[in-house]
């Protein structure tokens, strides 16, 4: 703990180099208020390196993302980039329309270059898999994107990639942390004004170009769709993808379609969030289209959600002098439901290579590769373990992100998976189907894999490490009225998987993985339950007993770690 004085030397120091006026201000205030609390949560630490880098709130301070911080990082990046032999490399550097973004890109060149390394600059804001692809691409020999992804408006972040297109792993990550920790004074970082490339649209097109390869050169390209952007980056490129492929032209949802860093119409810019696709729902009641894309912002990750059979069957069967039905409701799919789908299509098309899934994933796609004679593989959570997957040729996780064209983009990438779904919407639309009756078959064909979430937000991480402690103390015997048959600390490691802060529990018909997020303040618990099916007569009574023990886990789970 810091007492008084030490935070106010250590606020004094950083504000004497703080190159940022804005947030030198706001430290000058808080120095002269003395307010304790706020420099305590500025400087009692620095922001770590997380899941690909740092990311955090704006604002001045170490443990706040600012112009200062981002120049350290930058620093230790390209010291760690030296060290490892790139002594000249390319670093190409890319951002999204958050607050802050564009400069903290512009410092990263500025560093890149002064550490005599060379240094590109994507032309814009634009998708963080065009800066994936933009890596391998150009022959980098590491990347940087600047983008918060779906966390709140005033957070933003820092994501790095090494030369072959992944996102950073250990021992990367600990070695650029170290170099980090030992830049010194910011005066001493050559930070030139000028001497780095900005990039044309050349690469935009590449990343265009290879979009052709995700779809299959004969398929149907007839579904129509409803689009929203989430006030991000995705719209121009994604509608870009769409006119190559012929699709018709996505319906915006207007009061999203530009990007706007304040995200006015939503409470998080996450596609998941409860209220954030009610705009494109409005927009689909309207337009009616076959399905409902999203983006978030840094479009990397990809949300589909179909017209609600149920509803509709229901409105379709009201009597025609009654008061006319409420609009028929649409529904999300979950991201195991959309990784599935897309798995199955790839493999009725023929696709080989293995297929990946982080351990937090629904167990169906095991499944599905077994059944398709295809390896099939799971990895720690995060694309920057699915990606590395030797020989892999998809990889998805629930989080709606999935990596349908890894020679291309090494990473998640929600533009090629908006095509891919579409494409897969429009072969079951020629069949007279729909992406629910996909789901059936699979249901029919393997169990009803039925997935949920109990997801917990906190102010004070203590709750989580108290949760975490709670569960490894005492593991559950009983979920749901379920035996727990296995109970495995990841701390440990496995045969299969390097250690990280998680616990799983495998019960008879059922799976619960807990682990802290790595970008957010939650507590994360992955909850699966198989249901036999036999027919497609059995889909309703299967459903009802996964939506049951779904509950019951979630209560069960929550009592056990007191959260």
């Amino acid at each position: 703990m810091h007492d008084d004085s030490d935070l106010l030397a250590r606020a004094r120091t950083w504000l004497a180099e703080d190159p940022d006026p804005d947030t030198r201000e706001e430290l000058a205030r808080l120095i002269a208020a003395g307010d304790r609390t706020a420099l305590a949560a500025r400087f009692a630490g620095t922001l770590q390196f997380g899941t690909a880098g740092l990311r955090g709130e704006l604002g001045a301070g170490p443990l706040r993302m600012n112009r200062a911080v981002v120049i350290r990082a930058a620093a230790g990046l390209a010291a760690y980039l030296k060290a490892e032999g790139h002594t000249d490399g390319l670093v190409v550097i890319g951002y999204d329309a958050r607050h802050r973004s564009r400069d903290f890109a512009l410092d990263t060149a500025s560093v890149m270059t002064g550490a005599s390394l060379r240094a590109a600059v994507l032309p814009r804001p634009l998708p963080t898999p065009v800066l994936a692809f933009a890596v391998r691409h150009l022959g980098a020999c590491a990347g940087v994107e600047v983008t918060a992804s779906h966390n709140p408006p005033r957070d933003n972040g820092y994501k790095v990639y090494l030369g072959d297109g992944s996102q950073i792993v250990p021992p990367a990550d600990t070695g650029i942390a170290a170099a980090i920790e030992a830049v010194g004074a910011l005066r001493d970082v050559p930070r030139p004004g000028s001497g780095w490339d900005t990039l044309d649209d050349s690469v935009l097109d590449a990343y265009l170009a290879r979009t052709d390869a995700v779809l299959a050169p004969d398929s149907p390209r007839t579904a129509r769709t409803v689009y929203t952007p989430m006030h991000g980056v995705g719209r121009d490129t994604l509608l870009a993808a769409f006119a190559r492929a012929g699709f018709p032209e996505p319906v915006l949802v207007a009061e999203q379609a530009e990007p706007d860093p304040g995200f006015p119409t939503v409470a998080f810019p996450n596609p998941e969030e409860p209220g954030a696709m009610d705009l494109a729902f409005a927009t689909a009641d309207g337009a009616d289209p076959d399905l409902v894309i999203a983006n978030d912002p840094d479009a990397d990750r990809c949300a589909v959600a179909v017209r609600n059979r149920t509803a509709t069957a229901t409105a379709a069967g009201t009597d025609p002098g009654a008061d006319p039905a409420p609009p028929a409701p649409w529904r999300m799919l979950r991201g195991d439901e959309v990784g599935a789908l897309l798995a199955a299509h790839l493999v009725a098309r023929g696709a080989r290579g293995v297929f990946a899934e982080s351990i937090v994933s629904s167990s169906l796609l095991g499944r599905i590769a077994e059944k398709a004679g295809v390896p099939h593989v799971e990895t720690l959570t995060g694309f920057k373990w699915i990606a590395r997957v030797d020989g892999i040729r998809y990889g998805y996780e629930e989080a709606l992100g999935y990596c349908v064209d890894p020679d291309g983009v090494r990473d998640k990438d929600g533009i090629t998976a908006a095509l891919l779904v579409t494409e897969l919407a429009s072969v079951l639309k020629e069949e007279g189907r729909t992406l629910l009756d996909l789901l059936d078959d699979l249901a029919v064909e393997h169990g009803l894999h039925a997935t949920d979430q109990l997801s917990v937000r906190v102010e004070d991480l203590s709750v989580i490490a108290t949760a975490m402690r709670r569960l490894r103390g005492a593991p559950p015997e009983r979920l749901a009225g379920l035996a727990v048959t296995a109970a495995e600390d990841l701390t440990r490691g496995t045969d299969t998987l390097p250690p990280t802060d998680g616990l799983r529990y495998t019960l008879d018909g059922a799976r619960v993985i807990v682990r802290p997020s790595g970008t957010e303040p939650k507590l994360k618990c992955y909850l699966e339950v198989v249901v036999p099916v036999g027919d497609r007569a059995g889909l309703p009574a299967a459903r009802a007993r996964a939506e049951s023990l779904l509950e019951a886990l979630k209560r069960d789970l929550s009592a056990a770690a007191g959260i």
